[in-house]
């Protein structure tokens, strides 16, 4: 039962860390990349659908996102959909097809997306704390059925070594998201 308990609490973990990777999938750093409109919701037909089941994204070039609607007449909702959003980006439209041309990043962007990274990650470290503490919880109910507290604790310091594998790796991959964002 404790391991069953342990192998769930790093499954979590884990997902909570590829949360994040999309989280910060989806900011700007500079590049052109289909992950950008990943959070754009079109009204399409009366209920909110994602841009990218209603079009084709590709990157012509590195500033570039060139958005090929299947429906000719979903061209306007795509692009008010895209102004509304948080990106800050400004759509072009040609009438069969969407273009966004990504500006350079000012250094005043570039400090409120690296703010943004950290509060997406503080979130993800949060969530693999509450991860741990419902483990534990777990663990420690056990105590009282049946497993004895040495080895209560013992099944408590792996779910803490989980946890700090997994902040490590947020912190890595916070890192790796604030490098690129500074990137000039």
């Amino acid at each position: 039962m404790p391991q069953s308990i342990k192998k769930s609490a790093e499954e979590r973990m884990e997902k909570a860390i590829v949360a994040l990777k999309k989280e910060l999938a989806s900011l700007r750093a500079g590049r052109a990349t289909p992950a950008l409109l990943d959070r754009v919701q079109v009204e399409y037909y009366g209920s909110m659908t994602p841009v990218n089941q209603l079009a084709n994204i590709n990157t012509p070039d590195s500033r570039t996102l060139m958005i090929q609607p299947w429906d000719k007449s979903s061209v306007p909702a795509i692009e008010k959909a895209i102004m509304k959003s948080d990106l800050g980006l400004t759509p072009s439209n040609d009438g069969s097809a969407i273009r966004i041309v990504i500006p350079a990043l000012t250094e005043e962007r570039r400090s409120e997306l690296v703010k943004m990274t950290r509060k997406y990650g503080e979130e993800a470290k949060v969530a693999i704390r509450n991860i741990r503490r419902d483990a534990n919880d777990d663990i420690k109910k056990l105590e009282k059925t049946g497993i004895s507290e040495d080895e209560s604790r013992r099944h408590q310091d792996d779910i803490q070594k989980f946890t700090d594998k997994h902040i490590a790796e947020v912190d890595k991959v916070l890192a790796a998201k604030e490098k690129e964002i500074m990137e000039v």
